[in-house]
């Protein structure tokens, strides 16, 4: 019996952002180290909920929480690879999103990587859950998986 997931293609992800891979990620095996992967999960996210002018994250009353995050790792990439990050919500709650996310060797269809990110939206003072606002909501809709 198969117990392997499937894995995504580029075609899945509705969004991507641009990453250039550092010298410093990467590892003595000459490969980019496990931690850094979650670093691209968090700038592709955060990038376009900031580009989408939903999420000021100086100033804003609400504020993003990741509460958990998981990385597949499927093929090796080392600097100087050039990156896209897939994105695409795959639960929308009331305060909470789960993200999934694919790491992209540029110009590949399949990834090297997939994972899954959630954000809980909380009150910047209170640190308890809020619902989310109209606007946010609608951005991360926009991104639902099919």
């Amino acid at each position: 019996m198969n117990t392997r997931k499937t894995v995504s293609q580029r075609s899945d992800y509705p969004q991507f952002c641009d990453i250039q891979t550092r010298w410093q990620d990467n590892d003595v095996y000459q490969h980019v180290n496990n931690v850094t992967y979650y670093a691209f999960f968090d700038t592709a996210v955060n990038q376009h909920l900031i580009a989408n002018d939903v999420l000021d994250i100086l100033n804003g009353d609400l504020i993003g929480l990741v509460v958990e995050s998981g990385c597949r790792y499927l093929s090796p990439i080392s600097f100087p690879d050039q990156l896209e990050v897939g994105l695409k919500v795959s639960k929308l709650g009331n305060s909470s999103v789960t993200y999934a996310l694919a790491v992209f060797v540029r110009g590949d269809e399949t990834p090297a990587a997939e994972g899954h990110f959630v954000h809980v939206f909380v009150d910047r003072q209170t640190r308890r859950p809020v619902p989310m606002p109209d606007d946010l909501r609608a951005v991360l809709g926009a991104l639902q998986a099919n």
